[in-house]
């Protein structure tokens, strides 16, 4: 089944909701990144919540997530569109721990419990929307929580789960963001909280075949679901060669011809999908004089 986000709205418009199956788009992230266990949960976790944040955006919105922790991961820093296209990448893919207490990978260990979470909404204004809020647990799903309560002032319940193979490839991921609408009655407040406290966990449910919109189903409990708008999600970016000779070139003359004096060449890679464009010296000539006729 290939990726995808609804957006749909419950309890008659009280509630605002998300939900994503991300399983494929972290296998790619994963390939790409060669991460390891733990820390592909961690990119995946965060790969899926980005994702579905973006689509909350409209047009060419964008918006960008930095997971900055004290574990070993280092930064995990992703961004997503309006379209659900999404990329990120981890510090420090290759972190494994053994199963924490619970028996999960133990994503916290990874993050750690102290840090920020920053997010950055491109909104095509002249000004960027900047939040930021410290790591509450290193979980992601309650640091996410933490950070539309209280950056955003918008109550919300995010989950995402990522399970992983013993070969190390991704099993099952997805998750989902409920949203509070401003006169969300008591009862409904004191419903969901209930529901959402004894859900399972949400990587099981899509591993047993559940589309997002079921899992919103057994979310809501019976409650009539509106789905608004379905938009397939990948792992998408929008790196390209002609991207990389303009940084090139913003070097300047000089560094270019130290490049081809002493490189005989260049290399340049992305850090969203690990791509390497190479530049032979003929090309670094032509990109110099490029720039030297502008």
């Amino acid at each position: 089944m290939k990726d995808f986000i609804i957006k749909a709205t419950a309890y008659n418009g009280m509630v605002r909701a998300y939900a994503a199956l991300s399983t494929n788009t972290v296998e790619e992230a994963r390939q790409r990144h060669d991460t390891w266990a733990t820390a592909s949960a961690a990119l995946g976790r965060t790969l899926t919540i980005t994702g579905m944040m973006g689509a909350m955006l409209k047009g060419e919105d964008s918006i960008t997530t930095k997971v900055m922790g004290t574990g070993p991961l280092g930064a995990i820093i992703a961004d997503a569109d309006a379209k659900g296209h999404v990329r990120g990448y981890v510090m420090n893919p290759h972190v494994d721990f053994e199963l924490n207490e619970k028996g999960k990978l133990d994503v916290a260990r990874a993050v750690g419990k102290e840090g920020s979470i920053s997010v950055i909404k491109d909104l095509g204004l002249k000004d960027y929307f900047t939040g930021e809020v410290p790591i509450i647990s290193g979980e992601i799903s309650e640091d996410f929580t933490y950070y539309f309560a209280n950056s955003e002032q918008n109550p919300s319940a995010v989950g995402a789960g990522v399970l992983v193979n013993p070969d190390h490839s991704i099993l099952a991921a997805g998750g989902f963001i409920v949203q509070l609408m401003p006169g969300a009655s008591d009862e409904v407040i004191q419903q969901l909280e209930e529901q959402i406290q004894s859900f399972p966990p949400i990587s099981s449910l899509i591993r047993e075949g559940n589309t997002p919109e079921q899992i919103l189903q057994r979310l809501f409990r019976g409650q009539e679901i509106k789905i608004h708008e379905s938009l397939p999600m990948e792992f998408h970016c929008r790196c390209s060669k002609e991207r990389v000779e303009r940084a090139i070139q913003g070097l300047g003359e000089a560094e270019i011809q130290s490049m081809i004096e002493e490189d005989h060449g260049a290399e340049a890679s992305c850090h969203f999908c690990n791509k390497t464009y190479q530049f032979a010296e003929e090309d670094l000539r032509l990109l110099k004089q490029s720039l030297s006729e502008n």
